[in-house]
């Protein structure tokens, strides 16, 4: 849709420019969606667990949406105008909002490199120090079922319980639909395995439940769990995590033909992963809600990481774009980059808001049980839509700009080299 307002601003009627709006962002839809089927077919093929789970659900997912964001969207737009009839792609809000935008993404990119350092160190620091905390996945713990007199919702359990263990165990309906039945995991005293710890953690688990408002209850069966994510599995899910990231960077290395873009995808990646990682160790047990590392964690840090390199190909190739357009205006790397970043600013914060909007959405009413994994994914979000202007792009420019000063020529995306020149009277913008 944001292609189709770029062709409509170079003034085509609208059936024109849907046609070659379409035509025009195929290669980008493509090129990200492959990147993210080709991690998932690792995973699907290599993962175990959550991992494999999780490849499955990606997998289908780009099939679906591909398949509606190309076939079944143009379909209906085509239909809709066929007749002549009119469909706005702006609003005279938003008409103009980011038109003819020139901001300098590539000058002060050390300044971007140093702030993204200075929150990973700082992650890094805390994570030596501090650690994370671990929910029941990684820790295990004790495991009840409980059979309550009337209805009671997990929520209500779950609150209620959290008051007598300090901390939110995971709560889920089991049995039978009509039976009120719940199960109930926590690592309250997960270290201890004497049994003066177990009658004191059910002796917390009643104190919860009275509090519950279900009335009498009966305990019908209690158990210690081990870790269901175990290290084994823990190793094989990140070899093929890892795998998957090699194939994807052979694929940008086959379709875009420069070294630099593979840098700066795996960096990016990398540079979410890390900020993720030390936003949930510096605020674990600082912010109002759980912020352990579990499946949901691990889940969303999947999602991240595909988010991450979908954004990412989007820009790099509208800056391929630009650099095989290149060959007449002789421009700067940082010029030619500037200006694809600005190209396409109206489409990456169109994405990252809605995005955003979803996930706040999802962060206040989704409950406790998805509030980590909401917050992972909303800051996620927000760091992958960064990465992608201020850390991933500039270390394509730092890169092109190597090759640059030891060839003496700008290779395009082609192969072709062309010799620099920076016409006079133009200032060569800062490296």
């Amino acid at each position: 849709f944001e292609r189709i307002k770029e062709e409509l601003n170079l003034g085509k009627p609208l059936s024109q420019a849907i046609a070659d709006g379409f035509r025009n962002a195929y290669s980008s839809i493509l090129d990200s969606n492959a990147t993210t089927f080709l991690s998932g077919l690792i995973l699907l093929l290599f993962g175990t667990g959550l991992i494999l789970g999780f490849a499955v659900t990606l997998v289908i997912g780009i099939f679906t949406s591909l398949f509606a964001a190309i076939f079944i969207s143009r379909v209906i737009l085509e239909l809709w105008t066929r007749n002549g009839r009119k469909i706005e792609f702006f609003s005279p809000l938003t008409k103009n909002l980011f038109k003819d935008s020139a901001f300098d993404f590539v000058s002060k990119r050390r300044l971007y490199y140093t702030i993204s350092a200075v929150i990973i160190g700082a992650g890094i620091v805390s994570i030596l120090l501090k650690g994370f905390g671990l929910g029941v996945d990684f820790k295990g713990g004790r495991t009840y079922v409980v059979r309550f007199e009337k209805g009671v919702s997990t929520d209500d359990a779950r609150e209620a319980l959290t008051a007598s263990f300090g901390r939110a165990p995971e709560v889920k309906t089991y049995g039978n639909l009509g039976v009120e039945q719940l199960r109930i995991t926590t690592d309250y005293l997960v270290d201890q395995t004497t049994p003066e710890a177990d009658k004191q953690a059910e002796a917390k688990l009643k104190e919860g439940l009275a509090k519950a408002g279900g009335g009498n209850t009966e305990i019908l069966s209690s158990s210690k769990v081990g870790p269901t994510i175990a290290d084994d599995m823990i190793w094989s899910s990140l070899k093929a995590v890892l795998l998957g990231i090699l194939v994807v960077a052979a694929y940008i290395f086959v379709r875009f033909r420069k070294i630099a873009f593979v840098y700066g995808a795996i960096v990016a990646v990398t540079h979410d992963v890390l900020m993720i990682l030390a936003v949930f160790s510096v605020f674990n047990g600082l912010l109002p809600f759980n912020l352990d590392i579990d499946q949901a964690f691990v889940g969303a840090l999947l999602t991240i990481m595909g988010y991450s390199m979908n954004d990412t190909v989007v820009v790099f190739d509208r800056v391929r774009e630009y650099l095989r357009d290149n060959r007449q205006r002789r421009e700067s790397i940082p010029a030619i980059i500037n200006n694809a970043l600005n190209s396409t600013l109206s489409r990456t914060a169109v994405t990252g808001l809605s995005t955003m909007l979803v996930l706040i959405v999802l962060f206040i009413f989704g409950g406790e049980t998805i509030r980590g994994f909401s917050f992972a994914m909303l800051i996620g979000v927000i760091v992958g839509t960064y990465s992608s202007l201020f850390v991933a792009t500039p270390i394509v420019v730092d890169a092109l700009t190597r090759e640059q000063a030891s060839k003496g020529t700008i290779a395009d995306t082609d192969g072709a080299p062309a010799t620099i020149a920076t016409p006079k009277g133009r200032v060569k913008p800062q490296i």
